[in-house]
């Protein structure tokens, strides 16, 4: 599925505080997991797609530090988007 407007604003106010609340950790780092997701599976089926791989891993790095930015800041916040995304195993 295609990052749409209305799939943002799904994200949004499922893991935000609103559905234009784009700025919170939470928000962000669904959309970067849901990106994730949706560039995982194009990268099983291209696997010669060197700029998607590269787009990867940049959003996972992005991710990884909103995740250790959240930890430091508010650890039970951190706890929860975690657990919600299942992000851990």
């Amino acid at each position: 599925m295609y990052l749409t407007k209305e799939v943002k604003e799904e994200i949004f106010a499922k893991h935000g505080k609103s559905g234009s609340d784009t700025g919170s950790a939470e928000g962000q780092i669904a959309l970067f997991t849901h990106r994730i997701n949706h560039l995982t599976g194009h990268l099983k089926k291209n696997h010669k797609d060197f700029n998607t791989e590269r787009s990867l891993v940049k959003l996972v790095g992005k991710r990884r530090s909103l995740l250790d930015y959240l930890a430091k800041k508010d650890i039970m916040r951190y706890r929860a988007i975690v657990k919600e995304l299942g992000l851990r195993k």
